[in-house]
């Protein structure tokens, strides 16, 4: 009668296609529902900072990367990725799609993080369908509801785009434990791609290539991600050099470290020849509420204002390396403590007004809306009237009340890196495990900055998500179990072939490959027979054979 019925098996078709959807619904939900709860949070914050500054936020350093992205030609002052990135999104002419991109792309980091920790999360606890999801959720969560990361991504700046080009970087490095050459390769070039949107990923390359090293990743990775970097460097570089002519990636990597050695840096010490002596401070008052570095590049009185073409001065450069190696070489200890003093700023519970106070100021969504006539000209030429500033209540107002509170301290930041350094101590005889590399990154990435330029909060930032991934990696249990061969799962043929029938006995399966209670339960008629019939080679030959099969593990397991 169900045969003749028009359109019935179409129908019963149609149903199981449907409750099979319900169902692949429901197991979705469990598995990521609370994920997609704090993900629809981050997106409705990012809408609300929309709204309530509907057009990008402005920076000191904001009108020379537009300067570049007009011009096509790479800045003098420092790596120009993120000039590329801009003028790939020129067509739009909007600095309003410009952010909207950039905050899908600060979505993406919380999403990388998040699909990393799940992943180890489910192949420590497999059988467990909601479990990896809610271990994920707390390690994601601080990157995709910071407030200060949220701003972050309002401003015209490289640092999101870095950001998320080093995490991209990191997710596909640890991946695999042995990852493939074209995982090798793809880190690499985002590595580079990163390296040439802040200087301060060129130190990153070399950390990649160790902890690929010391994790084992094979020569084919490792040779990829060395020959992906090296190809868009030396792109760049050649670029730079029919531009500039100069084979490099910027003409102020000097300049810089010269602003972190003003700090100490005595004259008298390391006596300069006469041409490097105009760099000396002694005798410049010191304003508290500026940084020597900022003041001895950017205010009247610096002494690149003597240089005919000022900080942009072909010489500016070379003059500004000899004198912060000298300072280097001579006061070793001095070089040590400040790197030291400003490295710990990162883990102070309140945040302090430095480099300067408008500086720090720049990090915040601000009352009031104000564009300078220089950047009103670079801005105006992008991207039209969406250049325009202004600010928009009450959503404005919504969102600077919750950067004043929701956003990751410095305590915490210094405890996560704590316990991803424990978690690489219980893993000592592997080096650190999948620990190493993202904690060395997070690490690298608050320590390089003092180091070679000088302390700055937005400097901080991308060092969370590699921070948290640390955390999690060294909380969460490796995963042991391999997949079996295929050649292992041979049920049928195990009695036959593999193994004699007469000489199988019970007492040959390990007791750690049979699970007698939900076997009793699933045969309940051969458990009695076994007690009252003897048995015989051919009848329990094939069934121990599948007993002793060992359940296929996940393919998505964490390394060994």
């Amino acid at each position: 009668m169900d045969t003749a019925r028009p359109g019935g098996p179409a129908l019963r078709a149609a149903g199981r296609a449907i409750r099979s959807a319900v169902a692949g619904l429901g197991r979705l939900v469990v598995a990521h529902g609370l994920f997609a709860l704090v993900l629809a949070v981050a997106v409705a914050l990012r809408w609300i900072a929309v709204l309530g500054y509907p057009t990008a936020l402005w920076f000191g350093d904001s009108h020379t990367y537009l300067e570049s992205t007009l011009r096509f030609e790479p800045s003098d002052l420092r790596p120009s990725g993120y000039s590329l990135f801009l003028w790939m999104l020129q067509p739009r002419h909007s600095l309003l799609w410009v952010v909207g991109v950039q905050h899908a792309l600060g979505v993406a980091i919380g999403m990388l993080v998040y699909a990393l920790v799940w992943r180890a999360a489910r192949a420590a606890w497999p059988r467990q369908r909601w479990l990896p999801g809610l271990v994920a959720v707390p390690f994601s969560a601080p990157v995709l509801l910071d407030a200060f990361q949220i701003q972050l991504e309002h401003l015209l700046m490289s640092d999101l785009l870095f950001t998320f080009l080093l995490t991209a970087a990191v997710t596909v490095a640890v991946w695999r434990a042995r990852p493939p050459w074209w995982a090798g390769a793809l880190a690499g070039l985002l590595m580079a791609c990163a390296a040439l949107t802040r200087s301060v990923g060129l130190p990153l390359l070399l950390v990649l290539v160790v902890c690929m090293l010391v994790r084992r990743a094979g020569w084919r990775a490792i040779a990829a991600a060395l020959v992906a970097c090296a190809i868009p460097m030396l792109g760049y570089m050649s670029w730079y050099d029919s531009v500039h002519g100069r084979f490099a990636l910027s003409n102020s990597d000097q300049i810089w470290l010269y602003g972190r050695t003003v700090d100490f840096a005595d004259c008298s010490v390391i006596k300069p020849r006469p041409e490097v002596a105009i760099l000396c401070r002694e005798g410049v008052p010191r304003n508290p509420r500026i940084a020597p570095a900022f003041a001895a590049m950017w205010e009247p009185g610096s002494g690149f204002d003597k240089l005919p073409g000022g900080i942009r001065d072909p010489k500016a450069n070379e003059l500004a390396g000899e004198f912060a190696w000298a300072a280097i070489k001579k006061q070793p200890g001095d070089y040590a403590a400040v790197v030291l003093r400003d490295t710990l700023r990162a883990f102070e519970w309140e945040r302090e007004a430095y480099p300067t106070p408008w500086t720090e100021g720049k990090y915040h969504f601000r009352e009031g809306a104000i564009l300078s006539e220089r950047d009103a000209a670079y801005g105006y030429a992008y991207g039209g009237d969406t250049a325009r500033a202004r600010v928009v209540e009450p959503y404005g107002k919504w969102i600077r009340d919750y950067q004043s509170w929701a956003y990751v301290r410095g305590p915490f930041l210094g405890a996560f890196l704590l316990v991803g350094l424990v978690g690489m101590l219980v893993r000592i005889r592997r080096l650190g495990g999948r620990v190493l590399l993202p904690w060395s990154v997070s690490l690298a990435l608050l320590v390089v900055p003092a180091a070679t330029a000088d302390f700055d909060y937005r400097y901080v930032l991308p060092a969370i998500p590699f921070a948290l991934l640390s955390v999690a990696f060294a909380l969460i249990p490796e995963s042991r179990r391999t997949p079996p061969e295929p050649a292992d799962v041979e049920p049928a043929n195990a009695a036959s072939a593999d193994v004699e029938p007469a000489n199988v006995e019970p007492a040959d399966v390990e007791p750690a490959d049979v699970e007698p209670v939900e076997a009793m339960a699933q045969e309940p008629t051969d458990a009695v027979r076994a007690e009252s019939e003897p048995v015989t080679a051919v009848e329990s030959g094939p069934r121990l054979a599948d007993a002793a099969v060992p359940e296929p593990a996940d393919t998505t397991r964490a390394e060994p």
